[in-house]
């Protein structure tokens, strides 16, 4: 098995792609490797490959596997020691809520890019004219 790699390239996050990403994430504490990082670059990549060409739904699909690694992890203490770790979860699961119900919006509108393509546009000038029942020039809706 390979190597994963865990970078980050600040100066790229204007492009669409992992590095991107891991900004818009906040995983960009890449020097140690999986020490520092919660996603790999291998990841990232293939989750944006698998939901071309949705940002929202690959986002919503590693957001979904950070917060299924944190979901067994529990506070604890030692002395005077204490680690709220459940604050991880509640913070990844506020940031899944709000990815969840962005993509559910989403998905709820129409697609505007296939309008003009294969089919013409719903609405169009003068559809409500009655011109045929007054006696009028009747508007004919525009073709294929």
């Amino acid at each position: 098995m390979s190597e994963l790699s865990y970078t980050y390239d600040g100066t790229k996050i204007s492009e669409r792609g992992k590095d991107r990403m891991r900004f818009e994430l906040g995983d960009v504490m890449t020097d140690d490797g999986a020490r520092n990082s919660y996603l790999s670059d291998e990841e990232i990549e293939a989750m944006i490959e698998v939901n071309k060409p949705s940002w929202l739904r690959a986002k919503l699909a590693l957001v979904e596997s950070v917060l299924r690694r944190f979901s067994y992890e529990v506070d604890t203490q030692s002395g005077p020691l204490r680690l709220s770790l459940s604050q991880r979860y509640a913070a990844w699961k506020a940031m899944y809520d709000k990815l969840k119900n962005e993509a559910e919006v989403a998905s709820s509108l129409p697609n505007y890019s296939a309008i003009g393509k294969n089919r013409p546009p719903y609405f169009y000038e003068g559809m409500h004219d009655n011109h045929g029942l007054i006696g009028g020039k009747r508007h004919v809706p525009p073709s294929r």
